[in-house]
């Protein structure tokens, strides 16, 4: 019993692991959008994020439009959100966008 109840306890610990390294993460996709989205869009991350809420950002991403959507609040970088280079970013900014919506009541730094 002692040995199942180790097994057991070292299969979520090694679960865990595996699921924080695979999501994105909100500071990573803040520090992303201050790099390489700020000066296109000119505004800050604030006033990005609260172009929508929660419940909004999470269908436009489970649409798939979310490079669309960065088009269309930031036309001059239109075609770099949806280029195939960029969309290594879109899940970070995503969470980032998530994190800070409108609804959210968090206030990013950048």
């Amino acid at each position: 019993m002692k040995k199942l109840l180790t097994m057991v306890a070292a299969g979520f610990v090694a679960m865990s692991f595996m699921a924080t390294s695979a999501s994105a993460d909100v500071a990573k996709g803040q520090k992303i959008y201050s790099k390489k989205v700020k000066k296109l869009c000119g505004f800050n991350g604030a006033k990005f994020a609260a172009k929508h809420s929660q419940d909004e950002w999470e269908e436009i991403y489970e649409d798939g439009k979310f490079a669309e959507e960065m088009g269309k609040l930031c036309p001059k970088g239109a075609k770099i959100f949806t280029s195939d280079k960029f969309k290594k970013y879109l899940k970070d900014l995503y969470d980032f966008s998530y994190e800070y919506a409108n609804d959210s009541g968090n206030v990013p730094s950048c």
